[in-house]
């Protein structure tokens, strides 16, 4: 742990060591935590392709090893370390600069036989969720380190993290819900212009201040914790590290976590500024006041925002913009719900107190019919965005077995009971209903009693959510098969060529070329590196590879578009000129392709949709105002409401229709090769070309102006192009086939390649 902060302590120079009302601050936040444990470390994201695979045992030392997450790491805090069979740390790495979800380091060469330990230490950005797990591989024969094991992650939830999270929801729930409660129920129930400010008497408009004052502190302890919690994990260190040597400034500054946090402090200052101007100026200028009330609602909802950045929804695989919404709505939507009953729960007491009898029943009916009537919708809304959010991350019935589909049966459970007991109040608002389902309602129109159940079953379902939120999401089965790198070696021209494509799949791969003569590794050549697909004639431009370290080149492309055959050509040009051309063919599968997102399924639009009419259904009552107000009949509405879906619809198909042409378009200027190169362009096929080239075609090897314009475009044509001029001549250039069998002409035609410019 001390060898861990250690390391950081270069970050800090430029930091202020000394903050002293920020130190009070965080002193007070951590007096309770003071004696807790580093903890254990989790993670959000996870391993999507691993290389080498853990536990593999190779018959050459890699060059590298990468290791790829679903989602984007924090660079500085995010490290990798190779050690040997004694633990002696013998290469670091970190984050890939060009991909920010991917862990690098390039192995020592000459690495021996033996085991080795690969320590994994990621910081999700998505969320700031740290993972320590270490993985084993053996160069050469496992013999007896076979027993040598890594040691897996603990994905259990931290409970200080479940704690500080369940305060926060907690915060979300009382300042959004007291505030969209007064806008929408109390006010419009109990308002009168004679209360002054606020609309609401002084005893229920006191109550309202007090809750918001509570959200708002539980905010920012909740906030503070968070802050001390989230640096103990980056840097492995306990509460007292982290304020003795300011490492969460480091955080603050340095981490997307820390923007995040930066943005809910503020807006909680900017919160509490207001409740204070409000109060401050209620009796001077009322309708401040009463602005700044109904303008509340909506920094609650903005600070709910801001907390769902940091949640899973950001790290999703599916259209992580839409899961962001829909995870958002979902928070409104409970919040005023479960916020909503905290709320009543508090200022009903009061509210009620002058009254008694009839009076008293007819003023509870009157925030209860109101409450009820929003909340209807509002929990259909919950189900369909839960349904959504758990489609995100349940890809089959396996992934209900894991400890996130656990946590997410428990709030379940605590929801149905919830709804059971909304359930029961909702029928006692409606007389016909309460007579008809007399043995469940029965007790249920007094109301209090069951609003204290529906808080305490809140609570417990916050704590539910805290703890979903701490939990690791499914890691998808697909992910459990292990892929084979493509790598082999070649001999040319006294280079020994070890290439490997990583990991081996369509999409961003990593080319590694190690050059060395006579064992020893090789550094002043320049390599180029060229893709090519020869089933669909398509050819990457060459690429340089800059040299990595003693031996090894590498550079990084995203050529390999499709499964299927692919030849690599590696030409190695030394400081006079010559060059040493290799050429792998490798098979590349779908199967070793890196997941980077998963594309919508059919249900997933279902739910969309049926959640857009959840949300038109709640917004019925400002639509119909609006209307109003615009003295436009609801069959007008609906006609126009039918015109937009119409031409929506429309839109949509003419983009369908127009990406089906583009593809069209694309299968036309690039159709299928009537005549597939099947010869390598290996350095065995260069010199037989070279060799026919100059016995058969004398007047190729000329200046003349169309022998120039071929060699300018011989990175546009394709291979079955200058096989056919070889046949039947081009302009002035006459052919040159004649008597050279088929094999002969694609050497030629391999040969004639070397001439493109790279």
């Amino acid at each position: 742990m001390a060898h861990c902060v250690s390391q950081i302590s270069d970050r800090i120079g430029a930091v202020k060591r000394r903050h002293s009302a920020a130190r009070v601050l965080f002193a007070f936040a951590a007096a309770a935590l003071f004696f807790v444990p580093a903890g254990r470390l989790l993670a959000h994201g996870y391993v999507v392709r691993a290389i080498p695979a853990d536990r593999s045992t190779l018959q050459r030392p890699p060059t590298r090893l990468q290791y790829w997450f679903s989602e984007a790491l924090e660079p500085r805090f995010s490290t990798l370390n190779l050690r040997d069979s004694s633990g002696d740390i013998i290469a670091s790495g970190g984050v890939d600069a060009a991909r920010p979800s991917l862990l690098a380091l390039q192995v020592p060469p000459d690495l021996a036989d033996g085991a080795y330990i690969v320590e994994l230490r990621p910081a999700f950005a998505s969320d700031g969720h740290v993972v320590a797990e270490s993985r084993v591989f053996f160069v050469g024969e496992m013999g007896e380190n076979g027993g040598i094991a890594g040691q897996a992650a603990d994905y259990r939830a931290i409970p200080l993290e479940v704690f500080w999270r369940a305060l926060m929801n907690v915060a979300n729930m009382l300042f959004f819900g007291a505030a969209l409660l007064y806008s929408l129920v109390l006010l419009p129930a109990w308002g009168s212009a004679q209360h002054g400010a606020g609309g609401l008497p002084a005893r229920v408009m006191r109550v309202l201040r007090n809750i918001l004052i509570a959200a708002v502190g539980l905010a920012f302890a909740a906030n503070l914790i968070a802050l001390l919690q989230q640096t103990m994990a980056f840097f492995n260190a306990d509460a007292g590290q982290v304020l003795e040597q300011n490492l969460w400034q480091v955080v603050q500054i340095g981490s997307r976590f820390g923007d995040v946090w930066t943005l809910r402090m503020v807006l909680l200052i900017f919160s509490a500024v207001l409740l204070f101007v409000a109060e401050y100026y209620r009796a001077l200028m009322p309708q401040l006041a009463a602005g700044i009330w109904r303008g509340l609602a909506w920094l609650g909802a903005l600070f709910i925002g801001l907390t769902m950045i940091t949640g899973h929804a950001a790290g999703s695989l599916l259209l992580p913009w839409v899961a962001l919404a829909v995870n958002w709505l979902h928070a409104l939507a409970v919040a005023f719900w479960l916020g909503g009953i905290f709320t009543l729960v508090l200022v009903l007491p009061a509210a009620l107190r002058p009254y008694a009898g009839d009076a008293r029943r007819q003023a509870l009916l009157a925030v209860m019919t109101r409450f009820s009537r929003r909340v209807v919708p509002l929990v259909l809304i919950v189900i369909l965005s839960g349904l959504y959010n758990a489609l995100n991350w349940f890809v089959s019935p396996a992934d209900l077995a894991t400890g996130y589909g656990r946590s997410l049966g428990v709030k379940l459970l605590m929801v149905v009971l919830l709804l059971m007991v909304g359930a029961r109040h909702y029928l006692a608002l409606r007389p016909q209903l309460a007579e008809r389902f007399a043995p469940f309602v029965r007790g249920a129109a007094e109301f209090r009693g069951g609003l204290r159940l529906e808080a305490l079953l809140a609570l417990l379902t916050l704590l539910a959510v805290a703890w979903l939120s701490a939990s690791p999401i499914p890691e998808p089965q697909s992910l459990q098969s292990e892929v084979q790198i493509p790598q082999a070696t070649q001999t040319v021209a006294g280079y020994t060529l070890t290439g490997a494509v990583i990991p081996g799949g369509p999409g961003i791969n990593t080319y590694d070329i190690v050059v060395s003569r006579d064992d020893a590794p090789v550094s002043d050549v320049q390599v180029y590196v060229q893709q090519v697909s020869p089933a669909r004639a398509r050819r990457g431009q060459w690429l340089s590879a800059p040299l990595v370290e003693a031996g090894l080149f590498s550079v990084s492309g995203d050529e390999i578009d499709a499964a299927g055959t692919w030849w690599t050509l590696v030409d190695v040009v030394d400081d006079a000129g010559s060059t040493a051309r290799a050429a792998y063919v490798w098979d590349i599968s779908d199967s070793a392709a890196v997941l980077q997102s998963r594309p919508p399924q059919p249900l997933h639009g279902v739910v969309l949709a049926l959640l857009a009419a959840a949300v038109l259904w709640l917004l019925r009552p400002a639509f119909s105002r609006a209307l109003a107000g615009l003295q436009v009949s609801w069959s007008s509405a609906l006609i126009a409401l039918a015109v937009v879906i119409g031409s929506l619809a429309v839109m949509g198909f003419g983009a369908a229709f127009i990406g089906e042409e583009q593809r069209a378009y694309e299968q036309r200027l690039n159709p299928p090769p009537t005549r597939i190169n099947a010869v390598v362009p290996d350095a065995d096929s260069l010199e037989r070309g070279a060799a026919l080239y100059r016995a058969h075609c004398l007047l190729w090897q000329g200046h003349s102006a169309d022998f120039r314009a071929l060699r300018m475009q011989l990175d546009a044509v394709r291979d079955e192009f200058l096989y056919a001029a070889l046949v039947d001549g081009w302009r002035d250039l006459p052919a040159c086939g004649g008597g050279v069998d088929e094999r002969g002409l694609w050497d030629i035609v391999n040969y004639f390649r070397t001439f493109e410019a790279r």
